[in-house]
């Protein structure tokens, strides 16, 4: 058994409320996006990464990666945002296991729309209640900790440029089927 050190009282004063955060914080988000807009906070996620990403699309395997979502996660995460028409979905022309995600200009605009209320929520949750100073100083300390989370990168492994998709007959007529 390893011999660990128990909290102090001053990690014990970080680590409550930090795990009450982590708890609470997602629950009212996803809420929001739901009653708000009929996305989730998982699929708003997806849809900014997309919209972040050049050209508007990724393979998704990087789009698990920069979601922090499982290959599994993501893949059922894009079917059903296709279903809806918010994402565009293609194999890869570079490596037909793979596919690619793509933003559909439905998503774009379910993303705009989306967006007013996440940030009144962001803000009433968590600036509203730090100082300028506060929020100068937490922003270091938690890319270090979310820094810490992230898995090392494989060794020597060297990541395929990517390939930009083309569009398929299926993710048009998805995207068309789903602004009539």
């Amino acid at each position: 058994m390893v011999d660990v050190d128990p909290l102090t009282s001053e990690e014990q004063a970080v680590w409550r409320p930090l795990t009450r955060i982590i708890t609470v914080l997602p629950r009212a988000l996803d809420d929001q996006f739901v009653n708000d807009t009929g996305v989730s906070m998982t699929d708003y996620t997806v849809l900014v990464s997309l919209s972040e990403a050049p050209g508007g699309w990724l393979r998704l395997t990087d789009l698990a990666k920069v979601t922090a979502l499982s290959l599994s996660r993501i893949s059922r995460v894009v079917d059903g945002l296709v279903k809806r028409g918010l994402v565009g979905k293609s194999r890869c022309p570079s490596d037909r296991r793979a596919a690619n995600a793509t933003l559909t200009e439905l998503g774009h605009r379910k993303l705009v729309a989306a967006y007013p209320g996440h940030l009144a929520r962001v803000r009433a949750y968590l600036f509203d209640h730090l100082t300028p100073g506060e929020v100068a100083a937490a922003g270091p300390i938690l890319a270090r900790l979310a820094a810490a989370l992230e898995p090392p990168e494989p060794n020597g492994a060297e990541r395929m440029a990517p390939v930009p998709p083309e569009p398929t007959e299926e993710s048009t007529k998805a995207s068309t089927k789903a602004e009539s």
